[in-house]
């Protein structure tokens, strides 16, 4: 929107009462179903939703939300970027650069954090805090400790928390997962998956911060490097921010190998890397003696393939394939498939699976704890790799068993201003 047009947090404080008389929370103040039409929910039904981050993947969740959500904010460290989103869909959206004003606002009830890797966990944290409900992009975290202490938090404030593994509302991959954990393919023994590749190290020159860019608050926790286009719109390349296409779209794909073997709650007890190297094979066991087997040059990168006693299972974004290919009788019907498919990475149904759970208060289908124990298998991945070693595992007590110096990178060093919330 035009800045003439914008409403700054200190315009909404200013109007107060007018501007909620006049727009979103008054219309909350009404008889449910007040304003509905069939197949429309009155404004006292819809969840009033802010978004904290509104780059690619903020836009494609905004164009998917479905009807019984409504926006009313959105922020972004980059101010214009925040500002165009809501210039897009035109309308009056508050628009906000520090992710705190907008948890302050009382009409907002649930927010979507589509941010960075490296700065989702604390803005989920403080969403907790603010006691809103949150849709998190995945991957969750940037390590496995910062994945416990919001799991933490979540539960401490009683949220209803969706990742966004929006494969977990596909009925192709609910079928096909709950076939391999209820014995279809007898005892399985080995899963494959994509060797996905982790992130890069290394520095570069210092340019100007674009204007409207809050870069201290970008970088979050982790160090303040001088800025750089490549750190700022490339951050899922470097080590410092992400891990690599490992927690990226090795988010999903761990995530269907965890469902599918009933291992939510759980995880492997050993790891080692297969081939050295940050883009080295990695191997590890379960305590069923179940063998993940992170090996495949190409193959589901949204699953794996499952071998057990019967044949072979392949799961993927949306499909699966058995082999025989009458392994599987009464498989779901091809408009079950047909519903996910359109333009960008549809996640309407995923988010409707939390705006639901949001009225119900039941857990959704990708609660914080799935979300954490699937991207800590991709995080201990990336371990294996650094230190290049076979490691022991303990999921309960989530550390590494007679190893400190494997510990230390379960964690990293936080900036002063940006730590975890004590206690949690």
């Amino acid at each position: 929107m035009a800045a003439a047009d914008k409403l700054t947090r200190r315009d909404f404080l200013a109007r107060g009462g007018a501007f909620l008389a006049g727009g979103f929370a008054a219309h909350r103040l009404l008889p449910s179903g007040v304003l509905a039409a069939p197949g429309i929910p009155g404004a006292n039904d819809r969840v009033a939703i802010g978004f904290i981050g509104a780059g690619g993947r903020g836009r494609q969740l905004m164009k998917q939300l479905p009807k019984e959500g409504e926006i009313i904010a959105v922020c972004d460290c980059l101010l214009p970027r925040a500002e165009d989103a809501a210039r897009q869909a035109n309308a009056n959206w508050i628009v906000y650069q520090d992710h705190r004003e907008l948890l302050d606002v009382k009409a907002i009830d649930a927010v979507v954090v589509p941010t960075h890797d490296h700065g989702r966990a604390l803005t989920c944290i403080h969403a907790c805090q603010a006691g809103k409900d949150i849709y998190a992009e995945k991957p969750l975290t940037l390590t496995v400790r910062e994945g416990r202490v919001l799991a933490n938090a979540v539960r401490k404030y009683k949220r209803v928390f969706q990742t966004g593994s929006q494969q977990r509302s596909m009925e192709m991959n609910r079928f096909a997962c709950a076939f391999v954990r209820s014995g279809g393919l007898g005892k399985v023994h080995t899963v494959q998956g994509c060797n996905y590749t982790g992130p890069g190290v290394g520095d570069r020159p210092e340019q100007p911060i674009p204007a409207g860019l809050d870069w201290d608050r970008w970088c979050n926790a982790t160090r303040l490097r001088p800025y750089h286009r490549d750190f700022h719109f490339g951050w899922m390349g470097w080590k410092y921010y992400s891990g690599g296409e490992m927690t990226n779209w090795g988010a999903h794909g761990i995530d269907q190998v965890q469902w599918a073997l009933g291992t939510d709650g759980d995880g492997p007890v050993e790891m080692w890397p297969e081939s050295e190297g940050t883009n080295g094979k990695v191997s590890f066991r379960y305590a069923s003696g179940v063998l993940l087997k992170l090996e495949l040059q190409s193959g589901p990168m949204g699953g794996a393939i499952f071998l057990g006693e019967k044949g072979k299972l392949t799961i993927d974004r949306n499909v699966f394939q058995a082999d025989p290919p009458d392994l599987i009788e009464d498989v779901p019907p091809p408009d079950a498939a047909k519903v996910w498919e359109g333009e960008g990475w549809v996640a309407t149904l995923h988010q409707k699976n939390w705006l639901d759970c949001i009225k119900t208060r039941e857990l959704p289908s990708a609660d914080v704890e799935i979300g954490h124990r699937s991207i800590s298998i991709c995080h201990l991945a990336n371990i294996a790799r650094d230190v290049g070693r076979k490691l022991r595992w303990d999921p309960k007590r989530e550390l590494f068993v007679g190893d400190d110096e494997a510990n230390t990178h379960l964690d990293r060093p936080r900036r002063k201003g940006y730590e975890y919330p004590d206690p949690l």
